[in-house]
């Protein structure tokens, strides 16, 4: 009896550390469900993407929740607005996801290129609110990360006229206007290609909003800091083949007001920012890439330095000769309409003097010496004197005297 005693507690020792082991065994393998979010939102925004590419409508809007009716009504206009813009590609790459139960709100970044336009994409962060029902995740709002910002498409039904070397895409604009903006980029790309002496796209696009105030929430700032200022160019700096596409956005209240001889040298002068970006960095100063597109703009113009330089002009005949060139906080925007003036004449003359005193193949091997360096400070001294032999005190007294002879 006793053995047997001995025995049953044995077994049942036995059996409750048995027991033990495969509790711990399943407590062990057990794996928390994988969250899935991202992946499922994913497939939610590659599916809205696709559907972009290929017209179709019904699956574009089929990522909107269906309880979103205000949203799903805005982006049924924007996809009919965008219609007729050719893209080659367009995509959303996700970042951070944040879930709270059935709701998750997502950082993506929106990217798509013109087709035969653009080699690299025209990017926007976009902040995404979602919802989960029925195991699938909708889109309930879509919103730029900056603030006041638009695409064109969401402005209007967008016109698209091709020119030999342009693509013009407008809103709210006769299609007889943006035939004439198309000619007259089409002027401007070898005018530019000319002057550049490089190879880069020949190509460039344009858009042209309805009105001033369009332009402003194109470029994500105040509309009032470029009233006057016919065009821009956007575009990052710097990053060769991997830089987001440029557009020319053309603000039409200013245009409107310019004559032929003045809507080529805006439009020249913004296609030679798209055409030397590769090359131009945060080394590069505002007075040579503003002056090399205005120098690139009246290289075959025969314009004279009086007519294209009034402001700077009235300065040194009265006596006031710039101490020194311009700095980049004389570009601003919105400030004195004089300053503005003084900079960009001035970074002209300064681009003038080195074509003329050291020729144009030094202009354009300084322009890429000063920009290809790894930091602005030291790059411009070290341009002056690397590719024309001289100094910033030297190249600075020099232009001074330029000036007084161009404009005096």
């Amino acid at each position: 009896m006793a053995g047997q005693r001995f025995f049953g507690r044995g077994a049942g020792r036995r059996a409750a550390s048995l027991a033990a082991a495969g509790l711990l065994l399943a407590v062990g393998c057990a794996r928390p469900a994988p969250d899935t979010t991202a992946r499922d939102i994913g497939r939610t925004l590659d599916a809205r993407a696709a559907a972009v590419l290929r017209h179709d409508e019904a699956g574009y809007l089929a990522a909107l929740d269906p309880k979103a009716g205000r949203l799903r009504e805005t982006d049924r206009r924007e996809f009919e607005n965008l219609a007729d813009v050719p893209l080659s590609s367009w995509e959303y790459r996700l970042g951070q996801v944040r879930r709270s139960g059935h709701r998750a709100t997502a950082q993506a970044e929106l990217r798509y290129r013109i087709d035969g336009y653009d080699k690299a994409p025209v990017t926007e962060d976009r902040t995404l609110e979602l919802a989960e029902r029925n195991g699938r995740w909708y889109v309930t709002a879509d919103r730029a990360v900056r603030d006041r910002t638009q695409q064109l498409w969401q402005q209007g039904d967008v016109d698209v006229v091709r020119g030999a070397h342009s693509l013009v895409l407008g809103v709210g604009q006769d299609r007889a206007r943006l035939g004439e903006i198309a000619a007259a980029a089409d002027r401007a790309v070898p005018a530019v290609s000319a002057a550049w002496g490089e190879a880069w796209a020949g190509r460039v696009v344009v858009l042209v909003p309805a009105s001033l105030d369009g332009m402003g929430r194109l470029l994500g700032a105040p509309a009032a800091g470029y009233r006057g200022i016919a065009a821009v160019t956007t575009g990052e700096t710097g990053a060769g083949a991997q830089t987001p596409a440029d557009r020319v956005i053309v603000n039409p209240e200013a245009y409107e007001v310019l004559g032929p001889a003045g809507r080529h040298t805006v439009l020249t002068h913004e296609t030679a920012h798209v055409a030397t970006r590769a090359h131009t960095s945060k080394a590069t100063p505002m007075w040579l890439s503003e002056g090399f597109a205005d120098w690139a703009a009246y290289r075959s113009t025969g314009t004279a330095a009086a007519e294209a330089a009034p402001e700077l002009q009235r300065a040194v005949r009265q006596g006031k000769v710039p101490d020194g060139l311009p700095v980049d906080a004389d570009f601003r925007f919105g400030g004195s309409a004089d300053a503005l003036g003084h900079a960009y004449e001035g970074g002209w003359l300064a681009c003038e003097l080195i074509a003329e005193r050291w020729g144009e193949d030094r202009l354009r091997a300084f322009y890429r010496a000063v920009g290809d360096a790894e930091q602005r400070a030291g790059a411009e001294g070290k341009a002056l004197h690397d590719v024309l032999g001289t100094t910033t005190e030297e190249f600075t007294a020099a232009w001074r005297g330029f000036l007084r002879e161009r404009l005096g």
